[in-house]
């Protein structure tokens, strides 16, 4: 729903009805993943996409027609054995699709929800999918740390779902739960989708420096809250970095242990020391390559610089398993040479690293595209 809620929010504040189709549940190769949305207003404009290309028409008519009904509906994309010209995915996955009617009557918090997206807030939205009493589909509750509104349809379901869901919000994921038709655990009959908006995954980029620019632009646009920081006042300026979120003017390894002291820092965080100066870097990432929980830390520099920063680091007292978390030196072998060429390298390390892709060129590669690894 994140990628159309400006589109669906503008219908909502209007009192106009919406079509919804959001993919629930993906099995074998997909395009898209779960929390995936297609909107279709009442003018019949469309945002968002579920499939790239493959399902669009079939799944427009199918928003279409739920908003029009009034009813929402659930329905399984895929290649027929029996049917090779029914519509489905040419990559050979299936998807299910939640096609739903939106509006203030349908969704009441809508507009609470997205004023909580836009200022990072978790917040988790639970739909009834599938349930034995057709009434109870399109049942809604949003979920907040401390707080639930909404119902699906009885306090035990509301309890097991709220309880289950907020487990998901704090690992930012996304998904298909399963009950008894009363919120029963361990049972059949009833499907409740969980959508997470966790706040977006951070970059912090250390060094102010040309390269930083560039890479803050490719965090940007991969969906990261990006802070560029730097201890000299001169080169960490808003304008040097328009498209970062932050710009910090601070010692790099204060501001990390800051940031990591108030839980600033989870699994999902990159971390790129770009300063390739010993008394800037040494110390950053010692707190760095410490920290509990970090999706990525990677230093640039030569060859020579890597082998002079482990030595420094290796006398600090970093043992062999916290070194072999660095990605030193930073990106992957794309023969890069200018700055966005390498913020290019160092965005395809960290997206492989997520994903747990190798790097290499698909032709190269037998096998599924699409990793299974858990962000």
């Amino acid at each position: 729903m994140r990628d159309v809620l400006p589109e669906l929010t503008s219908v909502w504040r209007t009192g106009g009805i919406a079509g919804v189709a959001t993919v629930v549940r993906t099995l074998g190769s997909s395009p898209r993943p779960a929390g995936a949305a297609m909107m279709v207003a009442p003018d019949g404009t469309v945002a968002g996409s579920v499939s790239g290309g493959c399902v669009e028409a079939a799944v427009y008519e199918l928003a279409t027609a739920v908003a029009r009904a009034g009813r929402p509906e659930l329905q399984r994309y895929g290649i027929s054995a029996d049917d090779p010209f029914a519509v489905g995915l040419t990559c050979g996955g299936e998807i299910d699709i939640f096609a739903e009617p939106i509006s203030r009557h349908t969704f009441p918090q809508l507009q609470m929800v997205a004023d909580r997206i836009a200022t990072h807030r978790p917040t988790a939205v639970a739909t009834v999918i599938a349930h034995p009493d057709p009434g109870r589909l399109g049942g809604r509750m949003v979920i907040t740390a401390d707080a639930v509104d909404g119902s699906l349809g009885s306090a035990r379901t509301d309890a097991a779902v709220a309880d289950d869901a907020r487990g998901m919000l704090v690992a930012g994921r996304t998904g298909v739960l399963t009950y008894g038709p009363d919120g029963e655990r361990q049972d059949v009959g009833m499907e409740v989708f969980v959508a997470s908006h966790a706040p977006p995954p951070r970059m912090l980029i250390f060094g102010a420096i040309d390269f930083a620019a560039a890479l803050a632009r490719q965090g940007a646009f991969l969906g990261y809250r990006v802070t560029v920081c730097d201890a000299r006042p001169v080169f960490a300026t808003r304008a040097r970095f328009p498209t970062a979120d932050d710009v910090i003017v601070g010692w790099p390894d204060r501001y990390l242990r800051a940031q990591a002291a108030k839980g600033g820092i989870d699994a999902r965080t990159v971390i790129c020391v770009l300063t390739h100066d010993p008394k800037f870097d040494v110390p950053l990432l010692e707190v760095a390559l410490r920290l509990p929980v970090v999706g990525y830390v990677g230093a640039m520099g030569s060859r020579r610089t890597h082998d002079d920063r482990l030595e420094r680091l290796r006398a600090a007292g970093l043992t062999e398993a916290e070194l072999g978390r660095l990605a030193s030196p930073i990106g992957l072998d794309l023969g890069a040479r200018t700055p966005e060429e390498t913020a290019v390298s160092i965005a395809a390390e960290v997206i492989a690293r997520c994903w747990g892709g190798g790097g290499r060129p698909l032709t190269e590669v037998d096998g599924r595209i699409h990793h299974d690894v858990e962000p």
